[in-house]
């Protein structure tokens, strides 16, 4: 049932005058009706202390959460099959994927889109994203198919800080510690000085969700800064430069599972993009908890904070 263990991806991150020390925690793969609660405890207990934060992944909760929708199930409109047609094609694969500087074997990908498994996705797209949503190349507003099995793409939380807070009340309660939970999302913010913008719906306050592909090109295209996105986050005091500094280091130290893409994860198990299956998905290790400290940060900048499970098998599909 995967790995379960301590300290995976122990390692320090400088951040200019800050210093964090960073700690992911491998667990077993979260299928939908495991409890995240008991997942979150059970991972970081006995390597938690008061002041630290403490990053989740929001796909792992929100596949555990059964948000999920089947593309199998799915009949495509002709807007959608447009999209993968042409849309995706021809101007991310000529025009688009090359301009925001995507890896060659991503806009290879994107010159060879599949049409059915596309047309599916891009009629999810447009239902739950909206139009703009739907012209991203992936990741159309937070839905993503990435270390799912089958036809299976995940949606965003549609409530990240009730979740954060739900965390940070467990850990409190099981542990004793005082942390602050940070919901983490590899979609990336931009930032310009200090304004930080991503496609993503929903981040936490002070991030502005400027939905759709216009934000993505506008942020990758002049390679603005770039770190992962904090959807939420529970605790006093987080400000969003230290969100982000804390959601990037988190997302570097957890990885990415058995892929960035559907396309890696197909590859690194050696099926097709909809053979996957949840028994191979178990086999690879997951990262989905990790621990940020603040070990030490120079006078004068930002605050300093304070010194201070096994899930149930219920409603599993496949």
């Amino acid at each position: 049932m995967g790995v379960r263990g301590r300290l995976a991806g122990r390692f320090t991150v400088k951040r200019m005058t800050v210093r964090y020390r960073v700690r992911a925690f491998p667990t077993w793969y979260w299928r939908p009706g495991d409890d995240y609660l008991v997942e979150v405890v059970e991972a970081i207990r006995g390597d938690v202390e008061d002041g630290d934060y403490v990053a989740v992944s929001e796909k792992a909760i929100s596949t555990a959460l059964g948000n999920l929708v089947n593309e199998a199930t799915v009949r495509p409109g002709l807007a959608a099959r447009l999209l993968a047609r042409y849309w995706m094609r021809l101007v991310w694969g000529y025009f688009l994927g090359p301009l925001c500087h995507l890896r060659k074997s991503t806009i290879l990908h994107l010159r060879n889109y599949p049409l059915g498994e596309g047309a599916a996705h891009k009629q999810v797209a447009l239902e739950r994203a909206g139009p703009l949503g739907a012209l991203m190349f992936g990741s159309e507003g937070g839905i993503d198919g990435s270390n799912l099995p089958y036809s299976y793409v995940c949606l965003p939380l549609r409530d990240a800080q009730a979740v954060a807070e739900e965390i940070r009340v467990r850990v409190r309660s099981e542990l004793g510690r005082d942390v602050a939970v940070v919901i983490v999302d590899t979609d990336k913010t931009y930032s310009l000085g200090g304004f930080h913008f991503t496609h993503r719906p929903r981040p936490m306050r002070g991030i502005h969700s400027l939905r759709g592909f216009l934000a993505y090109v506008a942020g990758r295209l002049p390679r603005l800064r770039r770190r992962s996105t904090p959807l939420a986050v529970a605790g006093s005091g987080v400000g969003v430069e230290e969100a982000l500094e804390v959601a990037e280091a988190a997302n570097r130290a957890r990885g990415f599972g058995a892929g960035r893409t559907v396309w890696e994860m197909a590859e690194a198990l050696g099926v097709p993009v909809t053979g996957v299956t949840w028994e191979m998905l178990e086999r690879i290790e997951h990262r989905p908890v990790a621990t940020v400290r603040l070990e030490e940060k120079r006078p004068g900048v930002g605050r300093v904070p304070r010194r201070r499970g096994r899930a149930s098998t219920a409603a599993r599909p496949g």
